[in-house]
C-alpha cells in the first residue's frame, strides 16, 4: 500500500499552542506509527517553519514518527514562484477539516476497518499469567 496523508500538526497531533508544542493528543503518535507499519507514508503538513518546525519534526521523531516528507509532496522537493502549494495526498487529517478532527481512534478504524487491534498483544507465558509478572 503506498496511500500518503497528509497530517497537521498543532490541533491535529498536539493540543493547539502554538507558537509553543502542545501536548500529545490522545493517541495521536500510536495511531501515526500504526498507519507507517500498515504501509502509510506520512507526510507532516503545516505552516510552522524555522524553529517552530524543527522543533514539530524533533518531537515527532522523539516519538517514533519519522516523516516521508515535510511541507513537501516527497523530500528534496522545492517550489517556485508559478507552482502550486498543494500537498498531493490521498487523505488529509486536519483539525481545521470540515466538521471538525475525530479521535485518533476513530481515525484509526476508519482507515484501517479490518477490526485488527493498532498493536498485537504478545502472549503471557503461563507463570505470567500465574504470578502477574511479565506485564
Amino acid at each position: 500500500m503506498d496511500k500518503i496523508i497528509a497530517v497537521d500538526f498543532d490541533g491535529t497531533i498536539v493540543e493547539n499552542k502554538y507558537p509553543l508544542l502542545g501536548k500529545e493528543r490522545p493517541f495521536a503518535f500510536a495511531t501515526l506509527r500504526a498507519l507507517q507499519a500498515k504501509g502509510y507514508m506520512l507526510i507532516l503538513w503545516t505552516c510552522r517553519s524555522g524553529k517552530e518546525l524543527d522543533e514539530a519534526v524533533e518531537l515527532c521523531r522523539k516519538n517514533g514518527v519519522e516523516f516521508y516528507a515535510v511541507n513537501s509532496g516527497y523530500a528534496g522537493e522545492s517550489f517556485s514562484n508559478g507552482m502550486s502549494r498543494k500537498i498531493d495526498a490521498d487523505i488529509y487529517i486536519d483539525d481545521r477539516n470540515f466538521g471538525g478532527i475525530p479521535s485518533w481512534g476513530e481515525i484509526y478504524q476508519t482507515l484501517c476497518p479490518d477490526g485488527r487491534p493498532m498493536y498485537e498483544e504478545k502472549k503471557r507465558g503461563l507463570l505470567s499469567r500465574l504470578f502477574g509478572g511479565g506485564k
